[in-house]
């Protein structure tokens, strides 16, 4: 299991995954259309003779998928690791961000009239 955090900051959301024991090269994060796919493998660490006696951290190939909704700009997704947490970040798109409308009266229009 990838333990993940979720979060909305301003104007985009952040996405915490945790990977401890992950080498970086082996994380693959990728988009295609509303879909966020992680995937990240653990090898496992064998020391020939060795006897276990307690083995808790799974080994293999984890993955995580996300469909993410509309409003979002998947075109400028980045990510960075750091610690054994890799952080997504995904902006709000552009046309889905608040916006104040102006709102003019009929009063204000015949003003704005010219006469020729």
């Amino acid at each position: 299991m990838m333990s993940i955090d979720l979060y909305r900051d301003g104007d985009h959301y952040v996405l915490a995954a945790d990977l401890p024991g992950i080498d970086p090269g082996s994380v693959d994060l990728d988009v295609d259309g509303q879909l966020l796919t992680l995937r990240a493998e653990r090898t496992s660490r064998s020391d020939g003779d060795a006897k276990w006696l307690v083995r808790e951290r799974p080994a293999g190939s984890f993955l995580r998928q996300i469909t993410l909704g509309d409003g979002l700009d998947t075109q400028k997704i980045s990510a960075h690791y750091e610690n054994g947490v890799l952080s997504v970040i995904i902006p709000v798109s552009e046309q889905a961000k608040p916006r104040k409308i102006a709102i003019t009266s009929a009063a204000a229009a015949d003003h704005q009239v010219t006469t020729g």
